[in-house]
């Protein structure tokens, strides 16, 4: 943890809302997060479409730092799912032509087609950084997808086998990571849902697969899991179906939901040498908590971790969420931290 941050720091998982007039929210939520380009979603013209993603993302960076949050991300404007920008932007898949794959409700989705030996030939979210570092100076965060996850979201053409196609996309991700940190990152977080979705396959090649991605690595770095969107994947199971495999992976921190599963953080009792992005927001419910709610969703942490290793976050990503919940959810957020620094004082 970075020494600058304050006891139990507050973070997004990544995601923030995007404004209506930016991309058209009605059709984004009526699907599942597009795998393919879905440029058929922004508002805007191509021709202004970066600017008005600046824009948007200024916002989206000012409202985290006036709600009260330490580690402060781009809010993942400019893209039109957590895993399709940086999926589509890699060599050796086809996004024009793209295959199918089952989504983790079990429904055919059109995902990259790989064709070819995955590579990465420039960085993807490089520029996104020094544009989020050039507008705040708090702690900054970056997320990629995780290999496993995105080969799960793939069709594979041309690799033996899902494994080996894991260990191509490791490969870029690594790349990836090594030039965000270059670049000022303060932390770089792999998306990894599939993980849970998935746990005999993550359990053959995924935790491999991410820790080549993490090969070499010296920054701080997170790993998230969760159920899914919640305003896309409604049900809960009570607890997950990969995590205590984790301990075994190189990453610093690990992220998960408690909030809307009500999870038994019993669980933690497997990840104690890793700091916890705790999920204490549930995105199910566009009612903004109380301050004294999401504190005690955290105390629940304080008998399994010293505060210390405890990070307060989303449960996932807010892309879904209306502006005026995710503000507030996000005010929240600061003002449990304080209560709760407050008593540990």
């Amino acid at each position: 943890m970075s020494p600058s941050l304050p006891l139990l720091p507050t973070s997004l998982v990544g995601s923030y809302a995007q404004p209506e007039w930016l991309i058209d929210r009605a059709r984004l939520a009526g699907r599942f997060p597009p795998r393919v380009r879905a440029r058929e979603l922004w508002r805007i013209p191509p021709e202004h479409l970066a600017e008005a993603q600046d824009d948007a993302t200024r916002v989206a960076i000012r409202e985290q730092e006036e709600a009260g949050l330490d580690i402060v991300t781009d809010g993942e404007i400019r893209r039109e799912s957590y895993s399709n920008h940086f999926a589509t932007a890699l060599d050796g898949v086809d996004v024009d032509n793209p295959g199918t794959a089952l989504d983790r409700s079990g429904h055919p989705n059109p995902v990259p087609r790989i064709v070819g030996p995955i590579s990465r030939p420039r960085p993807v979210q490089v520029d996104d950084l020094r544009f989020l570092k050039a507008h705040t100076d708090r702690t900054v965060k970056m997320t990629v997808p995780g290999p496993f996850t995105m080969s799960q979201q793939a069709q594979n053409d041309h690799y033996p086998d899902l494994e080996s196609a894991a260990m191509g996309y490791a490969a870029a991700v690594n790349d990836e990571i090594r030039d965000l940190f270059a670049a000022g990152a303060d932390v770089v977080q792999i998306d990894e849902p599939y993980l849970q979705a998935r746990p005999d396959a993550a359990r053959a090649y995924g935790l491999a697969a991410l820790n080549a991605a993490l090969e070499g690595i010296t920054g701080t770095t997170v790993v998230h899991l969760c159920f899914g969107y919640a305003a896309i994947i409604h049900e809960r199971p009570e607890g997950y179906s990969f995590l205590p495999e984790l301990a075994g992976c190189t990453a610093d921190q690990i992220s998960i939901e408690t909030a809307q599963s009500g999870l038994d953080l019993g669980v933690l009792a497997d990840l104690k040498d890793k700091t916890i992005l705790l999920g204490v927001i549930d995105l199910s419910d566009h009612a903004v908590e109380s301050v004294e709610t999401v504190a005690a969703r955290t105390r629940r942490a304080f008998d399994r971790l010293p505060a210390e290793q405890i990070v307060i976050a989303t449960d996932c990503g807010m892309k879904y969420l209306p502006r005026d919940s995710a503000v507030g959810k996000m005010r929240a957020m600061a003002g449990a931290a304080a209560l709760l620094r407050e008593e540990l004082a």
